[in-house]
């Protein structure tokens, strides 16, 4: 690979001869603009607005727009006179945890490579202290004109430097926070939680670019003289109003799993499968309860349900006969037994007369008996 940038990286009083080295590539392919009508290419022509004419590569210089719309000369003299320390060294200026870093810093990925044989020592240091402290360098540096940030970090056996931006040059998130505030329930924080464990783990390894191959198909395809590619089917429509999130989650936990080929239950965690099941309204719940009663009552019954209903009611059929018969067969005994009680009591209250008279006459013969002696 070719190197970019020759330089070294300043670790305190430890020089380290590096050249830098592009550790990406773009795969995006690229189109030219034509003419349509004659397939022509378009093309640019740099040309100066003062004398109306193209100019070459060489007498194309650098300046500064200023807030007039002045132009102020910048040449590569000017540049070069600036007193940047990091002109042609990576000066490492702290070791940090790699969590401290905000993925939005992240910019061009590079590789150091030991520029000779005498480097090969304090690289492989360098290297192997960064292993063992499981920690970052954050560094600076310059290329193209202009002092960046970077920071280095092991891949595999190389040192590797990922360009930060200025943390000034990171936009604050307030204008892009939702506005209203939004509460979300557990329950649907629980499905959430089973469409990811669904989805699961993915090999970075095998994804790819899918438009890429279908570009580079449909351009292979015009080359050997075809004609004009199939439309591809229409996408289903998507990226509208979700009506209820609860059944958009469920739906997607289905979906999901069927991919996966697990079925159709939303899973759960620890690898067990769970149903689940959307969390009803209070209204529909009260709905429900109300109508549960009248559907038990006159609803359809299994057949031990019913057989179990009619002998119980024979039962009670057979019950309420022998009762009725014993009312029936009581009812003139009890009568008997009250005549029996009221001739009792007229033979005792006209005894008990009789025997007060008595008593009475012989009250009224015993003075008499005395009046005659």
């Amino acid at each position: 690979m070719r190197s970019i940038w020759n330089g070294a990286i300043s670790f305190g009083l430890v020089s380290i001869p590096i050249k830098l080295v592009n550790a990406t590539e773009n795969h995006s392919i690229s189109f030219r603009q034509i003419h349509t009508e004659d397939g022509g290419r378009i093309r640019y022509r740099k040309v100066c607005e003062l004398e109306d004419r193209e100019v070459t590569t060489a007498e194309i210089g650098k300046g500064y727009e200023d807030a007039d719309g002045s132009i102020i000369p910048i040449t590569e003299d000017d540049l070069a006179a600036l007193p940047i320390p990091t002109a042609k060294t990576i000066e490492i200026v702290a070791f940090v945890p790699a969590d401290r870093i905000d993925p939005l810093q992240m910019d061009t990925s590079y590789y150091l490579s030991a520029n000779g044989v005498p480097a090969a020592k304090p690289y492989t240091l360098l290297r192997e202290a960064l292993k063992r402290s499981q920690k970052v360098a954050i560094a600076k540096f310059a290329l193209r004109g202009r002092e960046r940030l970077g920071m280095l970090r092991v891949v595999d056996d190389v040192i590797a430097m990922h360009g930060l931006l200025w943390p000034d040059e990171i936009r604050a998130t307030d204008s892009v926070a939702p506005d209203t505030d939004v509460k979300v329930r557990e329950a649907e924080l629980d499905l959430a939680d089973a469409l990811m464990d669904t989805l699961g783990d993915v090999d970075m390894d095998s994804l790819h670019d899918d438009y890429r191959a279908a570009v580079e198909e449909m351009i292979a395809t015009k080359v050997e003289g075809g004609g004009a590619t199939a439309p591809a089917p229409a996408a289903e429509a998507g990226g509208g109003k979700v009506i209820d999130l609860m059944a958009a989650l469920e739906s997607s936990v289905r979906a999901a799993r069927s991919a996966r080929g697990e079925g159709s239950g939303a899973g759960a965690k620890d690898g067990k499968d769970a149903e689940v099941t959307a969390l009803p309204s209070r209204r529909s719940t009260a709905r429900k309860s109300a109508s549960a009663a009248p559907k038990q009552v006159g609803g359809k019954k299994s057949t031990a349900t019913k057989a179990s209903t009619k002998s119980g009611a024979r039962a009670a059929a057979k019950s309420t006969a022998k009762t009725a018969a014993k009312s029936t067969a009581a009812a003139p005994k009890k009568s008997t037994a009250k005549k029996s009680t009221k001739s009792t009591i007229a033979k005792k209250t006209t005894t008990a007369k009789k025997t007060s008279g008595t008593s009475a006459t012989a009250k009224k013969t015993t003075p008499r008996k005395r009046a005659s002696a």
